[in-house]
């Protein structure tokens, strides 16, 4: 069985072709500037291939990508029916969607529906819908969403203490995100210990230009930092993370700032960026912390106090850790972030090895020998969940 996992964004189309029988990636590529100067990126046998190939809309960037499949050259596959089934990446399904689900015109509706929960994201994720529609009429499609693996979430800790009715009008209430993130990384650690995930109390860090942290108990998630929107929880590249509400009221007033003007700085120009002033990425930062920056080492001390905050609120969700787990860019590839935040959690046990720590993007447990807590990096795999979620559905 093959899977094509598609990730759409508003200018964009980011895919992968996963033989499940071995769940090993044939080929993954990024459409780029969809709709203006369009390029793609192909790699297939670790060999990277580029194509400047203008595509006015989604449906022309699939076909051509399925052409690139299809071929001699670039291809992997010769014939289109090889591909069984569509993996959707999709960001927000509010409250309807608590698993992975067959694609329909009703599904298409209710993701709409969520739009204003994700406008970044979920409008996007239609059009790659549409498109593949069009151009694969006859595919199986399912849509696997970041919020579904959080409605295990109880209702005390997704409940905001606003008036009740605004939760039974507009579905406010916190959803989380990275939900495919976290899902994977926690049952591959578990794999890596020869535990049963459901003896397992363990934390995910998911920590890139969007972060989370997220508590898994008996495979589940139980807790975590994102809320309504993915713009709540820990500071992020560009996203200011939780508030005091009044910030934002005092500042609207006293600088006349209309909401989507404060939406704007709230998403775009705040988290580490907007205290160091220097850049969204994190070893920039680092280098000007080492340089003796003082608003970047500020930037990098608020994120991984608030980092180990949410970690220790996880640990109160489940009663305790026994692993935690960094994953995402920042989490895989950042040895000092994860060292301060590690540094905060000596109360709980949590021991970090400094020599183990010196890695990036590799697979590995970096605690010491005397941590109670495991600690382990793990490099996510989105779309081998997409893959994994579609195929169990289309087997059913």
């Amino acid at each position: 069985m093959k899977i094509l996992v598609l990730n759409s964004g508003s200018s964009s189309l980011k895919y992968q072709l996963i033989d499940m029988e071995t769940e090993k990636m044939l080929v993954k590529g990024n459409y780029e500037r969809i709709g203006e100067k369009s390029f793609l990126t192909h790699k297939v046998n670790n060999v990277k291939h580029k194509f400047e190939h203008p595509a006015k809309n989604h449906e022309e960037a699939i076909q051509f990508v399925l052409d690139r499949l299809l071929s001699e050259e670039y291809g992997v596959i010769s014939d289109i029916d090889e591909i069984d089934a569509v993996g959707h990446r999709i960001v927000h399904g509010g409250e309807r969607f608590k698993e992975p689900v067959l694609i329909d015109e009703d599904v298409i509706e209710e993701i709409e529906k969520c739009t204003e929960l994700a406008p970044l994201h979920n409008p996007a994720a239609v059009l790659g819908i549409k498109a593949c529609m069009k151009v694969m009429p006859f595919k199986k499609m399912v849509a696997v969403f970041d919020t579904a693996f959080h409605q295990t979430i109880p209702e005390e800790r997704y409940i905001y203490a606003i008036p009740y009715r605004y939760y039974e009008k507009y579905g406010v209430r916190k959803y989380g995100a990275h939900g495919t993130s976290h899902k994977y990384v926690a049952y591959r650690v578990a794999e890596l210990l020869r535990k049963p995930i459901e003896e397992l109390k363990i934390v995910n860090c998911h920590l890139g230009q969007g972060a989370s942290v997220c508590a898994i108990q008996n495979g589940k998630s139980v807790e975590t930092s994102m809320g309504l929107t993915p713009l709540g929880g820990i500071p992020m590249g560009t996203r200011s993370g939780d508030l005091d509400p009044s910030v934002l009221i005092y500042l609207m007033e006293k600088e006349n700032i209309p909401p989507k003007r404060m939406n704007e700085i709230l998403n775009k120009e705040s988290g580490v960026f907007g205290i160091s002033e220097i850049s969204v990425d994190f070893r920039d930062i680092e280098n000007e912390a080492l340089a003796g920056g003082k608003q970047a080492n500020l930037a990098l001390d608020i994120f991984a106090y608030s980092v180990a905050c949410y970690i220790a609120k996880c640990a109160v969700a489940m009663g305790g850790i026994d692993v935690l787990t960094f994953t995402a860019g920042v989490g895989e590839k950042g040895p000092i972030s994860r060292a301060q935040i590690c540094d905060y959690l000596g109360f709980l046990g949590v021991k970090i090895d400094k020599q183990k720590n010196d890695i990036k993007g590799e697979e590995q447990e970096i605690s010491s020998s005397d941590s109670r807590v495991k600690i382990w990096v793990i490099p996510t795999d989105e779309e081998l969940m997409i893959a994994r979620d579609t195929a169990s559905l289309i087997k059913k």
